[in-house]
């Protein structure tokens, strides 16, 4: 019986190995991070849109309910969020910016033109040409 030592290669990963595999992973969590970044962006943008949507139809079916004309009184941020003539509760709530770029929501006081926006946004920043529309008109979505 001879004996002879062999050499055994230990088990496990080598420091360059371990380097590869952190920087792969960092690298997915950034892209994970911008990703989360970008996704949050589109959904307060379209919460915005929808909170405009809204008060835009509200202020149409109140419109037409009361059979006013455009560019008239009674069309007021009372009216459409407030309590009307019977009592009871407005339209709708008024809405809570869903972005710190979005500083506040006001509403106009007349029926707006078919195409004009009644519900007025104020930006910070750069909030008005990530948010919604810059001019106040359906024609710039």
């Amino acid at each position: 019986m001879k004996l002879t030592r062999t050499s055994k290669r230990a088990s496990g990963m080598t420091l360059l190995e371990l380097t590869v595999v952190i920087l792969v992973l960092l690298s997915l969590i950034s892209i994970l991070f911008v990703g989360a970044r970008a996704w949050k962006k589109g959904s307060d943008r379209s919460a915005n849109i929808m909170n405009i949507r809204n008060a835009q139809q509200a202020v149409r079916g109140h419109a037409n309910m009361r059979n006013l004309p455009e560019t008239t009184g009674a069309c007021g941020e009372n009216e459409i969020y407030g309590p009307l003539d019977d009592g009871v509760g407005g339209y709708l709530r008024k809405p809570n910016p869903p972005a710190a770029e979005i500083t506040a929501y006001a509403g106009g006081a007349n029926v707006p033109p078919v195409g004009t926006l009644w519900l007025g946004v104020t930006y910070t920043g750069t909030g008005e040409t990530d948010y919604a529309p810059a001019t106040g008109s359906y024609s710039d979505w």
